[in-house]
């Protein structure tokens, strides 16, 4: 019935036909897309390009990728405006491509269009291929994966859709997503997408206190969550943490609750039981068409001030955007299995789990547990068992990993692998080295070495080293080329443009793009002031980066990460790099801390491998020496901390400022740790900065 409601639905649309790449056999590859400094590896792992030239739509057929790039920053309208005409499934075909002045923040594109996007990511592919599998839940206990169809997925969209609208949820409001990984989740946002409310994914690991400030702040009127999540083999309860948030939030209208696990938790006045209630609502929901420049999201981000950013994405341009990365900068091709292990509560989970894979018509793995559950084979046994072709994950991750037996990857079969990419945090030698090596077997067929860059704020991949012209160069761990649309310019201390090659800057973008963000939420002069304000007329994206002498872009690191030694600036990033080609430190954290001549010095935390942890001496004694020789003498940290871990939140990310707070002694008022994996963690870092501080006492 779906099927049939969708062919209905999609003869009543004004679309083109979408397009999809090059469907021959390509030679496998592998991309490695991570965050490393390129001049500390071996220019002779450079590789080349194996993959086939784009193929965006019929107006730009026949045009090489030089010629695609050049049209695309010189004539935007004609390029995109080409693009999405083909691309997506419009209700009412825009009227202008574009009309943006970055100096004031104000964005837009697809002016007079229509669309749904749901539309785009379920039923154009339904009425082709209803049983063609959209999502692989990729459950906490290896083996119980379960695979959800596009026909399943639609209807499950649409009966929550339907619940949404039965309980009042209304166009243009705003619903929280408060759930681990799974395809209710997804169900969620493309539910709210498909009626028009504008959903914001709360990362299922922060605190009610966190939770309640994102909700107030969207001020939302509905939250949807589960009973229970699972994870790593321990149950944790989000239905309780809820109910502590929405005490303080009196704008929460009803909270619907999901089953994840089979336990009853207390359900309250405000409380729904999302499944009993889907189950009598009707699987046909009929798409609301929205303007191209109407609110799709809102996901919050760190800010400067301490208070998170909602930063707010609208519809046709970040979709289009979203499918076009997904395809060509991780060399999708119809068929593949996409297993990007990034959760949904952040923008790689949004762009590159749900929106561009399923635009794409592509078979997306949903991961819910960890890397090292049951043990640390997990990844490649998932590889093997779903026969992943893109692996996507985090450099947190591999460093994490390398610290075992390569049996764990290598008792595994890893041939279906054509892509590993990964991105966030920067990557060391020792894991990029791990990852080419010991997960992609050394493989030379075509061997890629890449990073691309994505933030929350620019909705999609923008420096990557795909695409690019067959044969082209790649180097590895470099971002290299931008993107289509993306013109790249580096800015100095003072304000002016930096030219030519073999130089560093803040990295800026000098025009718009279509899946860029539109503003924050509730506050667009703060959108002005952090991203269009400190270079006029250009988005910064906070990033520091190099530009090498064949014009390539290496991304060194974020500019508020850059220690400020006697005069010389230096990105905690370099010093990180440096630090973690020792091979006995699998991971290291740098952080800049106060000094009374210098300004700043570097304070150095280190984690060494346990067939190190008795040689401690000599193994910091190295580490001075191999950052003195690979920078400068100036660069070495004042502190080396050993410690057993580092703070990590539940996605990888290292928790900077707890580490800033122990090395300074500020550990009165550490904040929220409840976002941490496991919050023990602070309490050993302390202890052990304790002893470090004795031991120096006593010198």
């Amino acid at each position: 019935m779906a099927g049939r409601v969708s062919i209905s639905l999609l003869n009543s649309l004004v679309r083109g036909n979408v397009i999809f790449r090059n469907k021959k056999c390509l030679r496998k590859s592998v991309v490695l897309i991570s965050r490393c400094h390129a001049r500390s590896l071996s220019s002779s792992s450079s590789s080349s390009i194996s993959a086939a030239q784009p193929d965006l739509s019929s107006h730009l057929a026949g045009k090489t990728y030089a010629d695609l790039y050049e049209l695309s920053v010189r004539d935007p309208e004609t390029f995109w405006g080409s693009i999405a005409k083909e691309r997506l499934a419009w209700t009412k075909l825009f009227a202008q491509v574009t009309d943006c002045d970055l100096s004031s923040g104000e964005i837009n594109w697809f002016l007079g269009g229509q669309l749904n996007v749901s539309v785009n990511c379920l039923d154009v592919h339904v009425a082709k291929d209803p049983n063609r599998v959209a999502l692989i839940w990729e459950k906490d206990e290896p083996g119980t994966e379960k695979r959800i169809t596009y026909r399943e997925l639609l209807e499950m969209t649409c009966r929550l859709a339907n619940t949404l609208k039965s309980y009042g949820v209304q166009k243009g409001e705003r619903v929280a997503i408060y759930m681990p990984v799974s395809p209710m989740a997804v169900a969620a946002m493309l539910a709210c997408a498909r009626i028009g409310a504008v959903h914001t994914v709360v990362f299922a690991g922060f605190s009610s206190e966190a939770l309640a400030g994102r909700i107030q702040d969207a001020q939302c009127k509905f939250v949807i969550t589960c009973n229970q999540g699972v994870r790593g083999g321990r149950i944790f309860d989000l239905k309780s943490t809820v109910d502590k948030a929405v005490k303080s939030c009196p704008s929460v209208r009803h909270v619907f609750v999901a089953k994840r696990t089979n336990n009853s938790v207390p359900m309250g006045k405000l409380d729904i039981s999302l499944d009993e209630v889907m189950v009598g609502q009707s699987p046909v929901c009929a798409p609301e068409p929205m303007d191209s420049e109407e609110m799709l999201f809102m996901l919050y981000t760190s800010g400067s001030t301490g208070k998170p950013k909602g930063i707010v994405h609208t519809q046709a341009g970040y979709l289009l955007y979203a499918s076009l990365t997904h395809q060509y900068v991780f060399d999708y091709t119809p068929g593949d299995v996409f297993g990007c292990v990034a959760d949904i509560g952040w923008i790689t989970g949004h762009s590159y789990v749900v929106y561009g894979p399923l635009c794409n018509g592509a078979t997306s793995v949903l991961f819910e547990s960890t890397p090292v559950y049951p043990n640390p084979g997990r990844y490649w046994e998932t590889v093997q068992r779903l026969r992943i072709n893109q692996f996507y994950g985090a450099p947190t991750a591999i460093r994490l990993l390398l610290k075992d037996e390569e049996n764990w990857v290598k008792k595994y079969d890893r041939s279906s692998l054509k892509t590993l990419a990964s991105v966030g945090e920067p990557i060391n030698h020792e894991a990029w080295e791990w990852f080419h090596n010991v997960v992609g077997d050394g493989r030379t067929d075509g061997m890629i070495y890449t990073m691309c860059s994505l933030s929350s704020e620019t909705g999609g991949v923008c420096i990557a080293p795909l695409p690019a012209e067959p044969g082209a160069e790649i180097r590895p761990a470099m971002a290299m080329r931008p993107f289509f649309g993306i013109q790249p310019a580096l800015f100095g201390e003072k304000g002016q443009i930096i030219t030519g090659n073999d130089v560093s800057g803040a990295l800026c973008i000098s025009q718009p793009w279509p899946g860029m963000a539109r503003t924050i939420f509730g506050d667009h002069q703060r959108f002005v002031d952090a991203y269009f304000k400190p270079y006029q007329g250009q988005y910064f994206t906070g990033d520091g980066a190099y530009r090498t002498e064949d014009g390539y872009y290496q991304i060194t690191g974020r500019m508020d990460d850059v220690i400020n030694i006697s005069g010389h600036r230096l990105g905690t990033a370099e010093i990180e790099d440096a630090l973690d080609e020792h091979p006995d430190v699998p991971e290291t954290a740098v952080i800049g801390i106060p000094h009374e001549i210098k300004g700043e010095v570097p304070f150095a935390f280190v984690v060494l491998k346990e067939s190190a942890t008795e040689n401690q001496r000599a193994v910091v004694e190295d580490l001075r020496h191999l950052v003195a020789t690979k920078i400068a003498k100036y660069a070495v940290p004042d502190h080396f901390l050993v410690v057993k871990r580092l703070p990590k939140t539940r996605s990888g990310k290292i928790m900077r400022r707890i580490l800033r707070k122990v090395a300074m002694q500020d550990t009165s008022n550490l904040g929220d740790v409840s976002t941490l994996d496991d919050p023990s963690v602070v309490t050993e870092i302390i202890e052990a900065h304790k002893r470090y501080r004795s031991h120096a006492a006593k010198k």
